[in-house]
């Protein structure tokens, strides 16, 4: 696929989203991929979420680095964020590996805290990167099922004539 139609098929995935949240999602993307002159962005359109992994290579678990867009926010992700020092206490979770940022801008990705994370996840991978391509775009996955991307509404509609329980 070349780059129009990698672009074109993003825009696709992110035309699903609220226009706010597109926007916070399209502007994290281009806020990290400037970070990042080496390596692979993979993109996933999965269940829950649209998904922009940073990779040294072009396999699924090569990615250390992500954005992730939800319906109602866009989070950061770091896949072995476990071994990360966070002395502002941002990094969310509890799982086994993964930590997260709640993003509440794209413009939270250049915080001085945010970008101590972001280098030391990329000085984990400094090797690997600077044997990687120049920064190439890979479409990994389009699942035929997924949730909305956009909130439900909040109030129920009453059909007139029928009584609210």
């Amino acid at each position: 696929m070349n780059i129009s139609a990698v672009e074109a098929q993003i825009t696709t995935f992110l035309d699903k989203y609220d226009p706010a949240i597109a926007t916070q999602l399209r502007e994290a993307r281009v806020r990290l991929r400037a970070l990042f002159p080496r390596g692979f962005e993979l993109i996933f359109d999965n269940y829950n979420a649209l998904v922009f992994g940073i990779a040294a290579g072009e396999r699924t678990t090569d990615a250390f680095v992500s954005i992730a867009g939800y319906p109602r926010w866009v989070t950061l992700f770091f896949l072995r964020g476990i071994d990360l020092d966070d002395p502002l206490g941002l990094l969310e979770g509890q799982g086994a590996q993964i930590r997260s940022v709640r993003l509440k801008s794209s413009r939270d990705i250049d915080a001085p805290g945010v970008r101590a994370l972001i280098a030391q996840a990329i000085a984990a991978q400094r090797e690997a990167l600077a044997k990687a391509p120049k920064l190439q775009t890979v479409i990994k996955l389009i699942s035929p099922k997924q949730r909305p991307r956009r909130p439900a509404s909040a109030t129920k509609v009453v059909r007139p004539g029928r009584v609210k329980a």
